[in-house]
């Protein structure tokens, strides 16, 4: 589902409207099939948290957390098993096989990340197998540096539950995120998940919108990518300290404007918004200590 070894009709658009296409086809070859039995599948291997985008039973995008102690993730040749399924009360409950699903890890202390990209092609009671077309590693740009606590037990037995708004909990916790995850798919190429983080307010909440700007990355634009393609969108916003998470679905598009106008923290004159259509809210037994922010962030503008 995903593409390998070139960007596709979106990405590429984005790379010419940011200027970039040239430093863009240099990094091609990362799109290449992956074999996993390497570094990448070492890092994984040590991962207890990962976060996955695919679609609900309604073909609703959603962005979600899985976790468990090092070792849940297995990869090997190009499969990727990962040994957890999402909880009771996540959107994603009872995932479809044969879709096209998007996986990211980072190790939090380290500010490394790995993104795998590819398709559903089983589902068991605790497991997911994914066959795998992309993986690769991101910069470390953005992270901001904490460790992470996975407590043990089963997942919870509540049930999803979907709101229309944001309530002011919700609100409170987007004000304040220094980081959350980005949820993409194109109709050919396959789901992805991502990673964006930033100074506390970064990202802006605008009525029934959210707004973020884009900062300075790989110019890969797989994201950005994406949404020039399907404007389906979802996030997922962790609260660190009080072991929940926040769900958002809806439909996203990049905005251009002048670089270094208000808001434009990054200087690149691109910003994301989200109009946001369903809230879904999941029990996350993972907390985080000893942050430490990005030397990358930029300043609020």
């Amino acid at each position: 589902m995903a593409q390998t070894g070139n960007f596709h009709e979106g990405e590429l658009a984005v790379q010419q409207l940011a200027g970039v296409s040239r430093q863009a086809a240099r990094l091609s070859r990362m799109l290449a099939a992956p074999r996993l039995d390497g570094g990448i599948g070492a890092f994984l291997a040590e991962r207890e948290f990962v976060v996955i985008t695919a679609r609900d039973r309604s073909q609703r995008l959603w962005t979600s957390a899985l976790w468990g102690a090092p070792g849940f993730l297995a990869a090997h040749d190009s499969t990727l098993t990962v040994n957890a399924v999402p909880s009771a009360d996540d959107p994603l409950v009872d995932l479809a096989s044969g879709q096209p699903v998007g996986l990211i890890a980072i190790e939090f202390a380290t500010r490394r990340r790995v993104r795998v990209n590819g398709t559903l092609v089983g589902v068991e009671p605790g497991r997911l197998a994914v066959e795998v077309d992309q993986a690769y590693g991101n910069c470390p740009q953005y992270i901001q540096q904490r460790t992470l606590t996975v407590e043990e037990g089963e997942a919870p037995a509540g049930a999803t539950m979907h709101r229309v708004g944001l309530t002011a909990a919700g609100t409170d916790l987007i004000r304040a995120a220094d980081t959350f995850f980005f949820g993409t798919i194109h109709p050919g190429r396959g789901a992805d998940a991502s990673h964006r983080g930033g100074t506390a307010g970064f990202v802006r909440v605008d009525g029934p919108d959210l707004w973020w700007p884009d900062y300075p990355g790989n110019n890969m634009f797989n994201s950005l990518g994406n949404l020039a393609v399907d404007d389906s969108a979802a996030l997922l916003f962790v609260d660190f300290a009080g072991g929940r998470a926040l769900h958002l679905s809806g439909t996203a598009v990049v905005q251009w404007t002048a670089p270094g106008v208000a808001g434009d923290d990054g200087d690149t004159g691109r910003r994301v918004r989200m109009h946001i259509q369903t809230v879904a809210e999941s029990s996350l037994p993972v907390h985080a200590g000893g942050f430490t922010p990005s030397p990358y962030n930029p300043p609020l503008s």
